[in-house]
């Protein structure tokens, strides 16, 4: 391995560049923002707009950041809620990325207990509102200081729609909108505040459709031919391949469109399907037996069949060099402080589900610095950016101990203080970790000889979504 690898090892870290009273003054002028940036989540929260369907939110965005002072292209990558803002044209390019979607089917007020909201069906129940509103309070602080300091630098700002399912970032990676880019932040709402070097696993989703012949089922079914027959048959050999890939293989699915009575020869069916692993070049793999297994379902009933890709992702290629210093700015910054309201309204919360010996002021804590380059239980778009430039990302305890993700316990507390609180985490943290990144070349350079070093000789990026456009209307039908 390379020595940088060496050198975080025996946790021997660079001399920062950054003096702590500009860092304090950084922490200073966000603390005095952070009323308007509570504003604009809360107004991001409340509308919870799907993906690629994200035009109130994206704009706010977008906005708030051509009024700092920052260059503004809209409409990236054939997204229209999909935005660049640039300030800065020399020295070290950095970006932050910014999502602000909601999820489907899941709406919640802000209070403690099971309360939908009766004027929207969607909701935040992943944080997207802090998420896209931090990265902007970060680039807006970043920029203010590269300013006053005359620092030589570039700093981005990525607006990335779609992140639950529409996959935005990677058809922003596909145009190659990061190839200038040398460093990418990121963040997370989350149960806690963590900075470690976290890997995640590579996705491939595919929708499988079978077309047959219609037919009476009683009276000619010899003239039949069935597609609901080819999605079972497909599915049984799926089944029976589980016994023949590796423990840490996810392989899931549902029928989606099968048959509407049972005395008809279906003559359509179709099956989505998600396959997940640790590794990119394994999920490729992983596709490709399971489509044969689609083919070979199609020959034996006499259907035929065809496939769309609808997402996919590479998993997280950990990049150590940065998040040890997003870790050591996180640790400066603090966890999340509940005062004596927002303690009783965890509590609260925390009496939906089994929280163990977790409590309120777990909040505060940091969790230890780790370096875990494969597996995770989720996947990202994060992930194809991490393959292509530097990437580290952190967690903010922006939910009560213990709340999962997707869930009305998320909802409710991103929409009252205690989001709001690790919201501002996030954005000191991240804007910290830059101002270390402009100050020290030589954190830039380590970043990117650990990409190379991790990623091997020869890469080329190659999406494994293919050359499909985005799906700008998977969404429309859950409104």
């Amino acid at each position: 391995m390379r020595n940088f690898l060496v050198v975080f090892a025996l946790g021997i870290l660079p001399a920062w560049a950054v003096g702590q009273s500009s860092k304090d003054e950084v922490m200073q002028s966000l603390d005095a923002k952070k009323s308007d940036y509570i504003q604009m989540a809360t107004k991001i929260w409340n509308w919870a707009e799907l993906g690629f369907l994200e035009e109130k939110s994206s704009a706010l965005l977008a906005g708030t950041l051509e009024d700092a002072g920052f260059t503004v292209e809209r409409g990236q990558a054939g997204m229209e809620t999909a935005f660049i803002a640039t300030y800065g044209t020399s020295g070290p390019t950095l970006g932050l990325l910014a999502e602000f979607d909601a999820l489907p089917g899941v709406s919640q007020t802000a209070d403690p207990t099971r309360t939908p909201r009766k004027d929207i069906s969607s909701g935040h129940a992943c944080g997207h509102h802090l998420f896209g509103t931090g990265s902007v309070a970060a680039a807006i602080a970043i920029k203010e200081w590269l300013s006053n300091t005359g620092t030589p630098g570039t700093i981005k700002l990525f607006g990335t729609p779609a992140e639950e399912g529409g996959g935005g970032k990677v058809f922003m990676v596909r145009d190659g909108l990061f190839d200038d880019v040398d460093a990418v932040l990121s963040w997370h709402p989350a149960n806690s505040n963590s900075a470690s070097a976290r890997s995640s696993l590579a996705i491939i989703s595919v929708k499988y459709r079978f077309y047959g012949e219609a037919a009476h089922a009683a009276m000619a079914p010899w003239r039949g031919r069935s597609a609901q027959d080819a999605v079972e048959a497909m599915n049984h050999m799926v089944n029976l391949m589980r016994e023949h890939v590796t423990p840490d293989t996810r392989i899931h699915y549902a029928n989606t469109v099968g048959a509407a009575a049972p005395n008809v020869v279906p003559e359509f069916s179709e099956v989505y399907y998600i396959l997940r692993h640790p590794t990119m070049p394994e999920v490729r793999k992983l596709f490709d037996r399971v489509t044969n297994i689609a083919e070979a379902a199609a020959k034996g009933t006499e259907t035929t069949m065809d496939y769309e890709i609808v997402t996919g992702y590479f998993n997280k290629m950990v990049n150590a060099t940065l998040a040890e210093v997003m870790h050591k700015n996180l640790t400066e910054v603090g966890g999340v402080v509940y005062n004596d309201a927002e303690s009783l309204y965890a509590q609260k919360i925390m009496e939906s589900y089994p929280s163990g010996d977790l409590g309120p002021k777990d909040a505060a804590e940091i969790r230890p610095f780790t370096v875990v380059p494969r597996g995770g239980f989720a996947s990202t778009d994060v992930g194809d950016i991490s393959w292509v430039t530097p990437t580290t990302s952190m967690s903010a305890a922006t939910w009560v101990p213990g709340t999962v993700a997707h869930t009305w316990q998320a909802i409710a507390a991103g929409g009252m203080s205690i989001g709001h609180k690790g919201m501002m985490v996030a954005a000191k943290t991240l804007a910290l970790s830059a101002m270390d990144l402009f100050s020290d070349a030589t954190l830039i350079e380590a970043a990117q000889a650990e990409l190379d070093d991790r990623r091997g000789d020869g890469f080329e990026y190659e999406a494994l979504l293919g050359d499909r456009e985005p799906p700008l209307e998977y969404m429309k039908d859950s409104k």
